[in-house]
């Protein structure tokens, strides 16, 4: 499994902003489910509220947002990538600078955060987690500036890497991307209400409408003012994540601008028109594949069906390896139509294989539920190198793509035959241009220098507690 880092929203301008961020991050949980947060500005009082958890686990019973008022607010749903996986790291941040409150939420992963840290560390900074957000709140603290927007501004050009941010001062909401545009961020609104959010699903729940996206190194500050844009950072070719098409978001979102479900039934469309296959029916494995499923569908003209059932009240399962009963966490999560797919040539679309196990457990499933033939088609390119911008990922040693052939794979994972959609074809789905993407996963060319240890990003050690 893949998982990306977080969601982040921000609401400014309502007096209900505490409920409406838990509905924005409830809508944003497939985003990351071990912790959340929420923090609150009412008059100048900083109210904060977070825990490990879902979003409806950490709120539950409404008595904690009712003490989170005010009528702005930023949240947060976290899946760590850097920073180990406690209570320390459950974001948002706070810190007082200067006799100011500021909180932060942050989408991504920092490149330059050994150095950083290292810099800060010797300079007498003391770091209460284990997070590199929290080096970007140091930065502001040790910042000249005389004005919290300036101080940010100046702690934004330092830092490299991913990140989508929402930050919280006594009476603003800032909302900043990196110069590249890696992680999304967009704008709404709704009545004289401003929202920013990771994904455009978050502006629906609450019925705000969207604007537009956060540009590639805006600093954006809403205030009772207005809208106020900066642009601190140097600017850069851009590199937005091409997994947030294919995988990350959900297919109701507009990110980057275009509308997600469109772009996953486009690239199962050009699926099929690169691998075509003679089979009874095609399914997908839910629910991220399911809309490039209907896309392979209708191109191909093989009947689509619900071939899988999903649990979608799985949590963490804890299975035994010497347990007798193999395969058992596939099993607790899919379970096969067996009167679909009994004597049936099944076509199986997913969105990628990472190490393969699962996908290797599904096809012996669906073989064991009366499948005559099962051919696997991936709506992306083989995944031959990890990510290092907010997508927690394999090592290169770890991912199937990198050390073995497509013959090869098809042979370990047992199906009756294997293609993926090429570079070529996933890139051109988009109205943006390819260059426009960063398929550093798919290409092992990465947007910007990237320091590594291990197949891994490099970081203080502290980081890998």
């Amino acid at each position: 499994m893949i998982h990306d880092q977080c969601g982040v929203f921000g609401i400014f301008g309502t007096p209900r902003a505490a409920q409406l961020t838990y509905f924005g991050l409830y809508a944003l949980q497939h985003r990351g489910q071990e912790s959340a947060g929420i923090v609150t500005s009412n008059k100048g009082k900083i109210s904060l509220h977070k825990g490990m958890g879902q979003v409806s686990d950490v709120f539950s019973g409404g008595h904690d947002l009712q003490r989170l008022n005010g009528k702005l607010a930023i949240g947060h749903t976290r899946y760590s990538t850097t920073g180990a996986s406690s209570l320390i790291n459950i974001q948002p941040f706070i810190i007082t600078n200067r006799k100011h409150k500021l909180a932060i939420a942050h989408n991504g992963n920092l490149t330059n955060s050994l150095e950083l840290r290292t810099k800060l560390d010797a300079a007498g900074s003391i770091f209460q987690t284990t997070s590199d957000t929290e080096i970007i709140l140091h930065l502001v603290a040790r910042s000249k500036k005389e004005k919290t927007i300036d101080r940010i501004c100046d702690a934004l050009s330092r830092i490299q890497g991913a990140f989508s941010l929402v930050m919280l001062t006594e009476d603003s909401i800032i909302a900043t991307r990196d110069s590249r545009g890696f992680r999304p961020l967009a704008l709404g609104k709704f009545r004289n209400t401003w929202v920013v959010a990771s994904e455009t699903c978050a502006f629906d729940i609450i019925g705000a409408k969207y604007v537009r996206e956060i540009e590639p190194g805006e600093v954006l500050e809403i205030s009772s003012t207005g809208l106020k844009s900066y642009f601190p950072m140097k600017k850069a070719k851009s590199a937005f994540c091409i997994f947030e098409y294919i995988y990350f978001s959900r297919p109701d979102s507009r990110v980057f601008g275009e509308n997600v479900d469109k772009i996953r039934r486009r690239l199962g469309r050009q699926l099929a028109r690169e691998h075509p296959v003679h089979a009874d029916i095609v399914i997908g494995i839910p629910d991220s594949a399911n809309t490039a499923t209907l896309g392979f569908s209708e191109e191909s003209g093989i009947r689509f069906e619900i071939g899988l059932i999903r649990n979608h009240y799985v949590g963490r399962t804890f299975i035994d390896p010497q347990q007798t009963i193999r395969d058992l966490d596939v099993k607790v999560k899919f379970n096969p139509v067996r009167g679909v797919l009994k004597d049936r040539r099944v076509v199986v679309v997913d969105d990628s294989i990472v190490r393969g196990t699962t996908s290797r457990k599904m096809v012996k499933m669906l073989r064991e539920a009366g499948a005559r033939e099962v051919h696997f088609r991936i709506s992306s390119p083989p995944i031959i190198s990890p990510c290092f911008f907010g997508i927690d990922m394999p090592t290169k040693k770890e991912l199937i793509g990198a050390n073995m052939s497509v013959k090869q794979i098809e042979k370990y994972l047992g199906a009756d035959s294997l293609r993926y959609l090429s570079l070529e074809g996933m890139l051109s789905m988009s109205a943006l241009p390819d260059t426009t993407f960063c398929s550093s996963c798919f290409s092992g060319k990465y947007p910007m220098r990237v320091p590594k240890i291990n197949g891994k990003l490099k970081l203080d050690q502290s980081n890998n507690l």
